[in-house]
């Protein structure tokens, strides 16, 4: 298995991008501090789209609001199936519809 760490903090992310802007190459950066030349690249490309200086992905916020639809999706998708497990089986309760058969 690989080795995890936590994230890097924002404001540590941030100070590379700034070095990557004043002429410092990612490259050497990895050498210096902890994190992986294409990491520190990934950072820069996401501050340029964040900015608006990129238009080939998402935002940081749109990315966010994605992530919070598809948790939001599934949840509805859970619940809808509870519910209509619960409505069958109150019909059935209430003999408003046959028990299935195992015969289909």
């Amino acid at each position: 298995m690989g080795k995890t760490r936590k994230p890097y903090p924002p404001e540590f992310r941030q100070q590379m991008v700034e070095l990557v802007r004043a002429g410092r190459t990612p490259e050497s950066l990895a050498r210096e501090f902890e994190p992986t030349a294409e990491s520190i690249r990934n950072w820069v490309r996401q501050a340029d789209r964040d900015e608006g200086r990129r238009d080939d992905g998402l935002t940081s916020q749109e990315r966010e609001e994605l992530r919070r639809l598809r948790r939001e999706v599934r949840q509805l998708k859970l619940e809808r199936e509870i519910l209509a497990k619960a409505a069958a089986w109150f019909a059935r309760e209430t003999d408003s519809v046959p028990p299935k058969s195992s015969s289909s």
